[in-house]
């Protein structure tokens, strides 16, 4: 019998026959190393503990760790007592089954992990021939890790390494670049290898490396300047109305990039109706703008956009997304009570903390207070913090509920603490009894709760993600703390997460995306100019009105979606526009206006709009076709951004929008009897859907078939007014 196995034999007939002790932390006095700060770092760095391996949920092969080494004392358990302790081998601690699989001397689906003449592997051996240690005396504890460079600016193909260095309690440190994890955001911009080597491609652009070591996050942001020279005087000469534009120029210079032209007037007017009330410009409108001679005229627009009723409707429609439940789980007069709310918040332009302050301190009946519905929809500590955290904070902490989060700084202690501020959210009614679900709930402060962590048992104590919140009391609602901390003028991430979610409305893409996941390894691709916007909306008292006001009037706001030979590349500083398809409300809306037949809505008023429907059960083929959330999704629900064949088609074929266009009813057979000239009537509908005047080209094509078409002049108006809409001019953003 080889010695390997005779070896691992002999453990398995000492622990089973004889009932020898096999905790083995009790064999050795002294340690030459640390579980947490030398054993643990390695399985991490070799992804021992992936989710891959033996960090996934139920292990692998019998083995589980915790997930990148959340939890320590479990950790150790599974290695010196788990499987009767047979893992580790103290007696000959290279017959231990934990070396002899890591370094390919056994079967071992992982691979070589440890090959048998690294310092990891003697690190390990050692550990074990000391009793396998769970702690030494006065152990120091990490308390955070920087990397060097953390900015720097690379040429193509240039590498470069990094320097990772821990510090711990005690004043110490170590280099520990080896034993850390890195992953770049961008790897054809900037790669980097497994240790910790970064390689340049040959595209300019921006990349952050993440590293990781335990749980801590460091990273390092890299740029690639485009390889021309551009002349500073160039950046100096770009107009500026405001500080949006300042940053955004500093941005593009500093990367080398230049910006492209500015839109005309058509264009601007058509980018802004959209973009902040929703709805393309009817033809008068677009006379009157494109006519007036003002130099100011773009800013009186945006001014006047801003009081329109449909203002509300479409930005209120944006945040239903986010908020609104399903009525068959919550109740239909519930969740029509919460549509009303969000509705009215924005008719009142009530200032963003109000809005989130109103929301997280709800109590009352559901048929009267409509805000309440987020309690009767989400009913426990836990999804309300999920919640809570990724809405008005751009924190998503969903890992952390089960494990420490791979790519942040929060863990379990942090996310149930932060539960804890639900814990005594009380509840006096029916309940929910899907799919109906139709009775009244009271939502109020119940007399005692108390959230649980899942591994120690504690009870935890309410407290904030970071900062300092009030103290609760017996007789207070923690969650009044809570709003209170969340919208305090000093929380960076409150006013940023907002910030970025209008910014990317606005702009087709946010700073940080996705919008509400704003972390250290997943930076804004400015980081001045979010910070400037987050300071510009606290400072106006939250007025979401004021910060689409200055996006929309600066310069940056104004330019080409069409690239130049610089920035074609550029997808991320808004060195031009991006386009985007029109939200599926806003298109339906704007097919309606324009065939001037209205869609008719189940459970609407006659003459409503989409952007009005109060739940997205409301059946229409059309918004489901371009991209409204799936009403079965629990929010915030994401939207299909995305142009598909599907659309294409249905804007081709759909008998409902081919209905609207022949309607005895509708413009285009008003068009075709009125006494407008063949010239006249093509002007109408290009203004009407492009919100421009057609060019010399477009109106002699129109007019010259539009003469064939002899006593079929309806017919041609319908044929033009669907062919008008059937382009990427009419149903993108640009």
């Amino acid at each position: 019998m080889p010695q390997t196995t005779r070896a691992y034999f002999l453990m398995l007939l000492l622990t089973s026959t004889w009932g020898f002790s096999t905790d083995i932390t009790t064999q050795a006095s002294e340690s030459s190393g640390s579980f947490e700060i030398d054993v643990q770092p390695i399985l991490t760095a070799r992804g021992c503990n992936a989710g891959a391996c033996h960090g996934k949920a139920r292990g692998q092969n019998g083995f589980q760790l915790s997930l990148l080494g959340f939890d320590s004392d479990f950790d150790h358990a599974a290695l010196t007592k788990h499987a009767r302790g047979r893992r580790l081998f103290p007696a000959d601690p290279e017959q231990s089954l934990l070396l002899l699989k890591a370094s390919g001397r056994l079967p071992h689906g992982g691979g070589i992990r440890l090959p048998h003449d690294g310092p990891d592997y003697s690190l390990l051996k050692d550990w074990i021939a000391n009793g396998a240690p769970r702690s030494i005396p006065d152990e120091p504890q990490l308390t955070n890790i920087t990397v060097k460079p953390h900015q720097t600016t690379m040429k193509p193909s240039e590498q470069l390494p990094l320097s990772v260095t821990a510090f711990y309690s005690d004043g110490t440190s170590r280099n520990v670049a080896a034993r850390s994890s890195f992953q770049s955001n961008e790897a054809a911009i900037v790669g980097v290898d497994p240790k910790g080597t970064m390689k340049a491609g040959t595209l300019p652009g921006e990349a952050t490396i993440m590293v990781r070591y335990m749980s801590q996050i460091a990273t390092c942001s890299v740029a690639i300047p485009v390889a021309e020279d551009v002349p500073a005087q160039l950046y100096a000469d770009l107009p500026r109305n405001n500080v949006v534009d300042d940053l955004v120029w500093d941005k593009l210079q500093s990367l080398g990039l230049t910006p492209s032209e500015g839109i005309d007037d058509s264009k601007f007017m058509r980018r802004a109706y959209v973009d902040i009330i929703g709805r393309l410009p009817n033809p008068t409108e677009v006379r009157e703008f494109l006519t007036d001679d003002h130099s100011q005229k773009r800013y009186t627009l945006v001014d006047s956009l801003l009081e329109r009723p449909e203002y509300a409707d479409h930005w209120a429609n944006k945040w239903v997304d986010l908020l609104r439940p399903n009525p068959y789980r919550v109740g239909i007069k519930a969740v029509l009570n919460y549509d009303n709310w969000i509705r009215d918040s924005f008719r009142k332009n009530k200032p963003y903390d109000q809005f989130v302050r109103e929301l997280l301190t709800a109590q009352g009946s559901t048929f009267r207070n409509g805000a309440v519905t987020l309690f009767r929809d989400r009913r426990s500590p836990e999804e309300l913090t999920t919640l809570v955290s990724q809405l008005f904070l751009g924190v998503r902490l969903e890992c952390a509920r089960c494990h420490h989060h791979p790519f942040e700084k929060w863990g379990q202690t942090d996310f149930y603490s932060f539960a804890a501020y639900f814990s005594r959210v009380g509840r006096k009614g029916t309940g929910l009894s899907p799919p109906i679900s139709g009775g009244e709930e009271i939502v109020m402060l119940a007399e005692s709760g108390a959230v649980y962590h899942p591994i120690s048992g504690d009870t935890m104590q309410p407290k904030p993600l970071f900062g300092t919140a009030a103290e609760v009391s017996a007789d207070n609602d923690p969650r009044q703390a809570l709003a209170d901390w969340i919208t305090e003028k000093k929380n960076p991430l409150f006013v940023q997460v907002m910030a970025n979610r209008i910014w990317a409305d606005l702009m087709g893409r946010g700073l940080v995306e996705p919008v509400d996941d704003l972390r250290a390894t997943n930076p804004p691709s400015n980081a001045a100019l979010l910070k400037t916007l987050g300071d510009h909306f606290r400072d106006e008292n939250f007025n979401i009105k004021e910060l689409i006001r200055l996006i929309a009037t600066s310069y940056v706001y104004s330019l080409s979606s069409i690239a130049n030979d610089n920035n074609v590349l550029d997808t991320l500083n808004y060195s031009r526009h991006y386009r985007r398809r029109l939200r599926a409300e806003t298109l339906l809306d704007a097919v309606c206006d324009i065939t001037a037949v209205p869609e008719s809505f189940a459970g609407m008023p006659a003459g409503s709009r989409a952007s009005q429907i109060w739940t997205h059960r409301t059946k229409s083929l059309f918004l489901d076709t371009f991209g409204r959330p799936d009403p079965n999704k629990d929010p915030p629900c994401e939207r299909m951004e995305e142009s598909t064949v599907t659309q294409a088609l249905h804007l081709m074929n759909a008998d409902g929008l081919n209905a609207k266009i022949i309607s005895d009813d509708g413009w285009a057979v008003e068009l075709a009897n009125s006494n407008l000239s063949s010239d006249q009537i093509v002007e109408e509908l290009y203004l009407a859907i492009y919100s421009r005047f057609p060019d010399s080209s477009e109106r002699t094509l129109a007019t010259d078939f539009f003469a064939q078409a002899g006593d079929k002049r309806k017919s041609f108006v319908e044929d033009l007014m669907w062919a008008l809409i059937n382009t990427p001019e009419f149903f993108l953003v640009d």
